[in-house]
């Protein structure tokens, strides 16, 4: 009786998927031992760890809170935004054990409005810089990539938004438009990602452009679209996120810059708290420094940690300052 004997087409059938798997394996491990690399690299710059301590202490606060008004805080007294302590005899009152940070003329927790505006400060600076570095590594890569009036046309649009102030326009288009979180980070993301950080990210994907396996994916057969998106915008992600650190570093400040002249739709903020104050007369007292020192460090660190994370990424995506 006849034996039955595999096809070579059963046998690369059966052999193709195992050298998928195995290509992925391969990529995969190769991924992990980059990010270990580059993870070394970052723990030895001090201004990165420092940095990142920081955004860890206000991403506790920002988790925290909500725990607390569930738990251990009396809504009535400690909400941000309604609360109210009856047992105050005058507001504002300055810091005590029952309200650590003092309370403000409307006799609200400070402590508990800090650590309130924490998340919105994160969601805005997460969403701008998203919207950033879509936008600013997509027309960075096209403009690489097709060179001519594309090109043309993006660059001279960067430097139109690099030539205005960007807090300036910023202003005039809160004066026109109602904004609240998602819009102006939006907004604050759409002027960074046409702008400067348009012009950073081409000049990193020139280089990626004259690249052999660039060439060699035309070769093969590949699309344009294939070759920007499969090809040059992988490679320029790193440098993508570092702008992406200082984008949020822009965006909260920006933030309480419009907070505090009071042109944006906010429950509550930094900017908003030092705005509450000096519109009530107590910005420059050094009496009631507890309305502003808070809200006004809290602006200063958080802005200064993404900034020093940004410096030390920037040692890590850059070869010639890791030779260093």
């Amino acid at each position: 009786m006849p034996t039955a004997t595999a096809s070579p087409s059963s046998d690369a059938g059966q052999l193709a998927p195992l050298g998928a798997t195995a290509l992925l394996r391969m990529r995969l491990q190769a991924i992990g031992r980059e990010l270990r690399e580059n993870w070394r690299i970052f723990l030895e710059n001090r201004i990165g760890v420092i940095g990142l301590g920081i955004i860890a202490v206000f991403l506790a606060l920002a988790v925290v809170h909500p725990i607390l008004m569930a738990t251990v805080w009396d809504r009535n007294i400690y909400d941000p935004v309604l609360g109210f302590d009856p047992s105050v005899a005058a507001n504002p009152a300055p810091p005590s054990v029952r309200h650590p940070l003092g309370t403000d003329p409307q006799g609200r927790d400070v402590l508990s409005q800090l650590m309130f505006s924490t998340r919105s400060e994160f969601a805005l600076g997460i969403i701008a810089a998203l919207v950033t570095v879509v936008i600013a590594t997509t027309v960075g890569a096209v403009s690489a990539y097709f060179g001519g009036w594309i090109d043309a046309l993006f660059m001279r649009l960067a430097d139109l938004i690099m030539m205005l102030p960007f807090v300036s326009i910023l202003i005039v288009l809160s004066a026109l438009f109602e904004l609240q979180i998602l819009e102006l980070a939006v907004l604050i993301g759409i002027l960074a990602g046409f702008g400067g950080d348009t012009i950073v990210i081409k000049a990193q994907a020139l280089s990626i452009k004259v690249r052999a396996y660039i060439e060699a994916a035309r070769v093969a057969g590949g699309n344009d679209l294939h070759i920007i998106f499969h090809h040059i915008v992988p490679n320029l992600l790193p440098i993508s996120f570092l702008y992406m650190m200082f984008t949020v570093t822009d965006a909260v400040f920006s933030e309480a810059v419009l907070s505090f002249f009071g042109l944006i739709n906010l429950r509550m903020s930094w900017g908003l708290m030092i705005h509450l104050a000096e519109v009530n007369g107590y910005l420059l007292r050094l009496d009631t420094w507890w309305l502003v020192l808070p809200p006004g460090l809290a602006i200063t660190l958080l802005c200064s940690s993404f900034y020093l994370v940004g410096r030390a990424l920037d040692e890590v995506v850059n070869p010639r300052l890791r030779r260093r």
